[in-house]
């Protein structure tokens, strides 16, 4: 079985030795450009993907190929239903970065709460060495204990955060999906959940329906001095209207691991250093070592089960 793996960048410290098992003829590429693509394929089984696209033209250059490995959860990179058409196999990796993205998740969420890039800066600057007292509390810091946190998407990543603000001693309120007419038991309509809670965490896919769902309006609807974190797409938060708000101080701090644009090439909104009490970091909440060798174990289980013909976490 020949295997392809078109982008390892991101995953080529770990051991891939486990997914040449499964090859006769394996070839790696730290990166492929779109017009590489059909030549790399050539003649394979197996192509292994994390954010290469591949199109109904690619797959149809090469009669040979089975199976696509989409070594990530995402898969907006594959043309699903030429896939199906085709009888090509589609196979993601799902759960791997619960604890990862999670961790990071909190650790926003505190850095937000304590100013921690605030009095970090202060230091680096001899702030601490010219104060009167033994002490710098130029920035307002706040507990985790009682805060209310909102939660939009919640699966297995939300319940998570859930359970980790919980041994903060947080409330947690769960959003409804949006679009539902009717709020479930243990769930609450968003617009009905803003204006209770402290903190917003958002867990949910990018849609049609989730698309800038954070905007101005909703914003404006969370108390003064609230908190945003974000850890799951860019375009579910409208940049300029959370920069907006940050700037008039409505609200407290964000933080968002992901921009509509990555990386952002030509610049974004909430890369302007002056926004007060912003954290921006570089979609690497999902980055631990520990998540990205579920990748590799995931995506070795997925070879394994379709060549036994019985496809694992095949989406299409």
């Amino acid at each position: 079985m020949r295997i392809v793996f078109l982008d390892t960048l991101g995953l080529d410290d770990l051991d891939l030795s486990l997914l040449q098992t499964h090859a006769s003829s394996w070839d790696a590429y730290q990166q492929t450009d779109t017009n590489q693509v059909a030549e790399r394929i050539a003649g394979a089984d197996v192509i292994i993907t994390n954010k290469v696209v591949i199109t109904r033209e690619d797959m149809q250059t090469n009669p040979r190929l089975r199976l696509i490995c989409v070594i990530a959860t995402g898969l907006n990179n594959v043309d699903l239903q030429a896939a199906s058409r085709l009888s090509i196999a589609v196979c993601n990796c799902q759960a791997y970065g619960t604890d990862s993205v999670a961790q990071h998740v909190m650790m926003l969420m505190l850095a937000l709460h304590t100013r921690l890039l605030d009095y970090h800066r202060s230091v680096q600057a001899g702030d601490w060495n010219r104060s009167p007292q033994f002490c710098l509390l130029d920035y307002p810091i706040f507990e985790l204990k009682n805060r209310t946190l909102g939660i939009l998407g919640y699966g297995v990543l939300g319940a998570e955060v859930e359970r980790l603000a919980g041994a903060f001693g947080m409330r947690v309120l769960i959003a409804e999906r949006p679009g539902e007419a009717v709020a479930r038991p243990g769930r609450v309509a968003l617009d009905e959940m803003l204006p209770q809670i402290d903190v917003l965490t958002l867990h949910c896919p990018l849609t049609d329906e989730t698309r800038n769902i954070i905007n101005a309006e909703r914003i404006a609807r969370m108390k003064p001095g609230s908190f945003i974190v974000n850890a799951a797409r860019g375009g579910i938060v409208n940049e300029e209207d959370l920069a907006d708000a940050l700037n008039r101080r409505h609200l407290g701090g964000a933080a968002t691991d992901v921009l509509s644009q990555e990386p952002p090439r030509m610049g974004n909104v909430l890369l302007d250093s002056s926004i007060p009490n912003l954290i921006v970091t570089p979609h690497s909440a999902w980055g631990s070592h520990q998540a990205r060798t579920h990748l590799v174990e995931q995506t070795s289980e997925n070879i394994a089960a379709f060549i036994k013909g019985a496809p694992m976490r095949q989406v299409n």
